[in-house]
This record gives structure tokens, sequence and C-alpha cells, in this order.
């Protein structure tokens, strides 16, 4: 796009996003910046971006008819998928009929909703190394999976899901009923299938945020941030850091990978790739076509955070991935199950040094639903960690 519009003008730049959680408020607050007329959709009323937006909408975004009936009514001019449970081939049939432009594509948007559809795409197509893996359809197939091929320990996730959700590790054959039930309660849609998957001996693991830009002659270019380190509990993120210390070949084959998978998926925008590292091995796990919930440090770490960047790229201007400063980031629970919670502590949250808060606005809390976050910047990303860690622990949510 070369000329922008007045929102809430007949000459409007406008932008719809499926999916409005705190990843999503950000986009759409850094599409507003840029003078875009922002459309917020979600399955239910008041979350996070819906309060920010200029309309919000509330839908079922898995049915199709329910997300081509607004589509058509709201006319975008982009589409951005936030979450996974959209009807991606309703996506994909108006990106076809020149209804809308879907960022990064429909393609990418439907081979990403689900665990199978990326890693056939990384391990089969792009023969790239990942975790050995078996898909499975009922509880009879996983054990046979696991006895035939994974082995113990290995790891059981549904095809979709989001931070972790119904996702578990399995040590002993007594687990695996257990892990089929939690997986089948933690997917994002009904759909009786998981991933199994063994286990990769790894140091650690990263999100390597590449971004799709259009560069100063028009063609696309892919730059890279600085590796996010991230610690995860049962497969939901809790910290991150920027950068990891990485050796060079390590990064090197991190960023070959990431480019590989990213420029087979195509399209203009933030992509976030998760790696696992040991040495300079690296191994390929998932891949999501937006900005990452790890990267959340990067509002205290770079000159443009991961959510400018994917407003930046998914408008086709120029983006800087350059860093500013070494940081942290954890994540604040909700720790009660009650609507309207209130959140003490805060002003004291503040008062440790170079930390900042992001309180995300959802209307109703669970005991380990991601409520806000707590961002701390040093020289030393250890110092930074310490003071993020801090920072979140100050931070008291209860029912009010």
């Amino acid at each position: 796009m070369t000329t922008f519009g007045t929102p809430l003008s007949p000459h409007a730049t406008k932008v719809m996003l499926l999916g409005s959680g705190e990843l999503g408020k950000e986009v759409l607050i850094a599409l507003q910046r840029l003078g875009v007329e922002t459309i917020a959709v979600d399955r239910y009323d008041n979350a996070p971006g819906q309060q920010v937006a200029h309309h919000a909408r509330t839908i079922t975004m898995s049915d199709p008819a329910q997300l081509k009936a607004l589509i058509e009514r709201e006319k975008p001019d982009l589409v951005v998928p936030e979450i996974e449970a959209i009807a991606t081939a309703m996506l994909e049939e108006l990106e076809a009929a020149g209804t809308v432009r879907v960022i990064p594509n429909a393609r990418a948007a439907r081979l990403t909703m689900d665990r199978e559809g990326i890693r056939r795409l990384a391990a089969e197509t792009l023969e790239l190394p990942t975790s050995p893996y078996v898909f499975c359809d009922s509880l009879e197939e996983l054990q046979t999976a696991i006895d035939s091929k994974i082995g113990y320990p290995c790891v059981v996730k549904p095809v979709m899901s989001s931070s972790g959700k119904g996702q578990s590790k399995i040590a002993l054959p007594k687990d695996v009923a257990p892990a089929w039930e939690y997986a089948m309660a933690g997917g994002r849609v009904s759909h009786s299938r998981v991933i199994v998957e063994g286990f990769v001996d790894f140091e650690y693991e990263i999100t390597l945020l590449t971004v799709r830009a259009l560069g100063a002659d028009g063609a696309v270019e892919t730059q890279f941030c600085e590796p996010i380190g991230h610690l995860q509990v049962s497969g939901d993120y809790v910290e991150s850091w920027q950068p990891q210390p990485m050796r060079p070949a390590a990064l090197e084959r991190s960023r070959a990978i990431a480019r590989a998978v990213t420029d087979n998926l195509g399209g203009q925008g933030v992509f976030g790739v998760e790696l696992f590292v040991k040495g300079d091995d690296v191994w390929f796990s998932e891949v999501s076509p937006r900005p990452h919930d790890t990267g959340m440090v990067t509002l205290c770490t770079q000159w443009q955070n991961e959510f400018e960047l994917h407003a930046r790229a998914i408008l086709g201007l120029p983006v800087n991935t350059v860093l500013k400063s070494p940081g942290a980031s954890a994540v604040i629970y909700g720790g009660v199950d009650a609507a309207g919670i209130v959140f003490d502590g805060v002003a004291e949250a503040l008062q440790v040094p170079q930390t900042d808060i992001r309180l995300f606005g959802k209307p109703e809390s669970f005991v380990k639903r991601r409520m806000g976050v707590a961002l701390a910047f040093d020289d030393d990303v250890e110092v930074a960690r310490s003071r993020a860690r801090l920072a979140a622990s100050k931070v008291r949510p209860r029912a009010a």
C-alpha cells in the first residue's frame, strides 16, 4: 500500500483481525498509530483487542457462513488471522475470488492452523530436521504409536491448540490415557486428533521472529530479530528473554530453517518460528504466521516491537529489526477463576528498576490464564530476567 486513508472515512484503509487477545490488541494499536481503521473480531465480547479497535465484532470464527458474511459486510482491505480456530477453507475461497487479501495468505493460514499441516510441510516436503512424530485419531492409535515408534518419554498435543493447552508429557504407560483426555479437552475445536512427539535432546528453545517485508526495490526481503529464549511449563510460555546467546553456526542454521519455512509459506508479516537447539544442531518445532507470545519481550527490547513490525510489513512499509536493549518478560497469571478481577501491587511492581507492566484487560480470569506480563530491560539479560520475575510476582490479581 502506498496511500493510507483517514479512519472512519470513505477512503479509510481497513484491517480486520480474526482473534483479538493480548497479541491482537498490540497489533491493533500499532495499526492505529499508522492511521488504519481497525475491526477486532473474537468469539466473546469485550476481548482485549475489541476494547481498543474502531469496531468490535463477535462471531464464531470457525463457522464458514458467519465468517463469510462478516467479511463481505465489512469489506476490509486486509484480513489478519491472529488465532488458529478459523474457517481457513472459507478464507481460501474468499481470497481466490478476490474478495479480500489474507495475511500472510490463506494457504499459510490453513497450513499453520494445526500442527499436522505445518509439521508435514517442514519434515516431509522441506525435509527439515524435526522430532520423530506420529498423528493419532484414537487412544488406541496413540498407545500403538508410542509402543512401536516413539517410546518414552514423549509429548502429546492436540493438532490445534494455543499456549500449551491440552499438551502433556508422558513418562510411563499409565500417563497415556490421561494425556489423551487432556488433549481432547484442550483442543481449540472438536477434533479427535493428536500429535505424539519423541523427545529431542536439546539444550534450549528459541523463537526466531522472521519478518517478510518489502525492501527498497519493492521485492519481499527476509529479516530476522535477535533470537528469543523462553521457558515453558506444560507447553505454556512463562518467561522469555532476548537475545538468547547462540553459537554462530547454530544461529546461521536457525535462520536457514526459518527462511526455508517462511519462503514456502510466502506473503508478508511476522512469523514466529520455534526451534530446538543443541550445540550447532537445530530442529524445527512449529511456526505461527503472526506475532508470537514469547515475542512480547520485544515491547522493551526492540526499536520496533514484533507488533509494529507485523503492522508495517503487512502494509508494505519498511521495517527495522534492530535490538535496542537486552530484556526479558515474565507472565502474570490470573491466579483465580473470576470475572472482573482487580490487580493489587501494580505500583509496587513498577518500583523494580527498568521495568514495565502490561495488563491485558481480559474480562474473565482463570487460575492459569495469562492476564498480563512484566517487562524489564538491562545490559545483562540475566538481570533483566530477575527483575521481570520480581515485578510479575508483585502483581496480585484477586476477585473483586
